[in-house]
């Protein structure tokens, strides 16, 4: 898959580096299950390419600096190399500062955001960041979109690297996750959106027929999107989810990318203490279901890591033979 995804990325202009970087992020999103952002995702990042929406050779820059914070401008290039050049800076600057944070304006859509979180866990940080989007959902109350389904991370490190972490679109499904069900000929688990006669379904296909996604938590998700698009515009003074509504494409995205290292408090040792106590109280949790499982967010990814590097990763055919015709 690896191999794959660099030589087309190399056809549209990457450098080898580059081209081994970018695809590095999309089969480690379908290693860990998140196909959505992996494989399923890789198509439609060619397309822009092909249209020009996306500069390859464009790097972000830094534009504002002061102390931990750092203002960056994506320059409409590859967004994941992008966000991890800025989430890398975050982490270097939360190792000086204790925190460390960085706003990306005008970057493109960084593919899975988990990604980001993850390195911060990695390098011992709580990583926190979150990205707008186009007006893809809307308002609670509303019937047109005029907000995104913006995803925020949050991610706590573990020094066995089995990182605790959500990565969750503020839609009840992504649009990614609607693909996916779809592909697979599944009916969501719990409703996600509205049918052409404004009921609620959980029907992937007609939620993309409609784009009438439904916020998490209804007034509570409408809520923390406009927020998370109004802070991130400030610290930017980039695209807003209106503003990327009129671009055509989902293109100009605004990010932040925080880090905070907790080693300035504590050794690494008592944070995973703390980790594993909470851990381990949820998932000593009374299952509703007979033989049921609770478990703490990120989890089900080390299973699907493990399970898929033992047996392959399993993809949509019509996805993956896409890709070998590129």
């Amino acid at each position: 898959m690896l191999s794959e995804f660099e030589r087309v990325l190399k056809k549209y202009g990457f450098t080898p580096d580059k081209a081994h970087d970018s695809a590095e992020i999309f089969a480690q999103n379908s290693l860990a299950g998140v196909f959505s952002h992996g494989l399923n995702r890789f198509p439609v990042v060619v397309d822009y390419l092909r249209k020009g929406g996306i500069d390859p050779k464009a790097e972000a820059v830094c534009t504002a600096s002061f102390g931990a914070m750092e203002r960056w401008d994506g320059q409409r290039g590859f967004g994941p190399l992008n966000a991890k050049r800025a989430m890398d800076r975050a982490i270097s600057l939360a190792k000086q500062f204790g925190i460390g944070m960085v706003a990306l304006g005008n970057n493109n859509h960084w593919m899975r955001g988990g990604t980001y979180g993850w390195q911060a866990a990695d390098a011992g940080c709580i990583g926190i960041c979150w990205s707008n989007t186009c007006p893809n959902m809307p308002a609670w109350g509303a019937k047109d979109n005029h907000i995104g389904n913006n995803p925020l991370i949050l991610a706590v490190p573990k020094s066995d690297g089995e990182h605790i972490m959500v990565d969750c679109a503020l839609s009840q499904f992504s649009y990614g996750k609607l693909e996916t069900t779809r592909l697979a000929g599944k009916k969501l688990p719990v409703a996600g959106g509205y049918d052409e006669e404004g009921r609620l379904t959980t029907d992937p296909a007609a939620i993309e027929r409609t784009c009438r996604m439904l916020p998490i938590g209804y007034w509570k998700g409408s809520g923390l999107s406009i927020l998370l698009d109004m802070i991130a515009t400030v610290l930017t003074n980039a695209n807003s989810v209106a503003r990327i509504g009129t671009f055509g494409d989902e293109i100009g995205l605004t990010q932040i990318m925080i880090a905070i290292d907790p080693s300035k408090f504590q050794d690494a040792s008592v944070t995973d203490s703390i980790v594993d106590a909470i851990a381990a109280d949820v998932m000593n949790s009374e299952p509703v279901e007979e033989g049921g499982e609770v478990r703490c967010p990120g989890m089900g990814e080390h299973r699907s890591r493990r399970d898929n590097l033992e047996n392959g990763i399993p993809v949509a055919e019509e996805k993956w033979n896409q890709v070998l015709a590129m």
